[in-house]
């Protein structure tokens, strides 16, 4: 076993991906927003690092080859349980939560079928994009629990009137009310859109999976007698 910069990076992105769950049950929001928001950022930006490192340092290996793809798919997977859980179940997660993690464990299943000949299966550029289009979206919405509780926080002990009234304009917003309002108005939507695009992509990518390896999921037709 090897553990070269690559590696280790990737061992460090796997780690990360329960951490952004915990961070929820040993700290109070929004700084278990902060925290897990920075925690997958950073462990996102390794994806991009340890294989940049890996073929330009020429250290690739087969523990790396391995553990690569199954820590993005833990950081994916847990950080979509986190976000769904704490949205209530909204439909506008749910739907496109539940066909990413519905792709994912398929093509996981193909691979571990096809064994030998999983090589049909190889990671195609798109492939990549969906990947890179789930951790995005998956940010922006950890960035809307950040400013939602932050603008919660910064409402504490205004009744309904003075909220509206500030968010109205009628009243001068000296808390930075309306600001945290906007900004998680705008991350809410992008996050949304972004998901429903990586869900969309991640569809795609897993029927072009399925597609390539239909002709060995197929019966040989049995030798009859004579």
């Amino acid at each position: 076993m090897t553990w070269t910069v690559p590696n280790i990076l990737t061992l460090i992105r796997l780690l990360a991906a329960p951490g952004v769950a915990v961070m929820f049950l040993f700290f109070a929001r929004p700084w278990a927003d902060w925290f897990a928001l920075l925690l997958f950022v950073s462990a996102a930006v390794t994806d991009w690092f340890d294989g940049y490192i890996a073929r330009e340092w020429n250290q690739a290996t087969k523990l790396g080859a391995m553990l690569d793809p199954i820590a993005d798919k833990a950081m994916v997977v847990i950080a979509l349980c986190v976000i769904t859980g704490f949205s209530g179940m909204n439909p506008w997660f749910l739907l496109p939560a539940t066909v990413i993690l519905f792709r994912e464990v398929f093509v996981s299943g193909l691979r571990e079928f096809l064994g030998d000949v999983a090589g049909v299966l190889k990671v195609t550029p798109l492939a990549k994009w969906k990947t890179t289009a789930q951790m995005v979206a998956i940010a922006v919405l950890f960035a809307t629990g950040v400013f939602q509780h932050e603008f919660l926080d910064r409402t504490q002990g205004m009744d309904g009137a003075m909220v509206g009234s500030v968010l109205s304009g009628a009243q001068e917003d000296t808390s930075g009310v309306l600001l945290y309002y906007r900004l998680e108005i705008v991350t809410w939507w992008t996050g949304t859109v972004l998901l429903w695009v990586a869900a969309g992509l991640t569809a795609w990518t897993g029927w072009d999976y399925f597609t390539k390896a239909l002709p060995h999921l197929r019966d040989k037709p049995s030798g009859g007698q004579a």
